[in-house]
């Protein structure tokens, strides 16, 4: 990064997601949302199979992080909470933590 900011925590992406787009997801409703989160998995699916077009595939993986972060919230569920109890054992068992 060329920038001094620390990095963005995931907690932090959530709360910054919710911010912005929280009200028109939550109006939506979670199947609405959903759907829209399926759409951007579908991008990803087909920016996968068309090669290694860096940019597009990072984009890509992006939007499917902020639908899937988005839908966490209107559910009430920390991602970052969730991922370290899920995770959190396995990387302090292989010495990552």
């Amino acid at each position: 990064m060329s920038d001094s900011r620390p990095p963005l925590t995931i907690q932090e992406f959530q709360h910054w997601i919710d911010r912005v787009y929280g009200q028109k997801d939550r109006e939506r409703g979670i199947e609405g949302t959903f759907l829209w989160f399926h759409e951007e998995v579908g991008e990803l699916t087909r920016a996968v199979r068309r090669g290694h077009d860096r940019d597009n595939l990072r984009e890509e993986f992006a939007d499917v992080f902020a639908w899937l972060v988005s839908m966490a919230s209107m559910l009430e569920i920390d991602m970052e909470e969730a991922v370290e109890a899920k995770y959190g054992k396995v990387f302090q068992e292989a010495g990552l933590r």
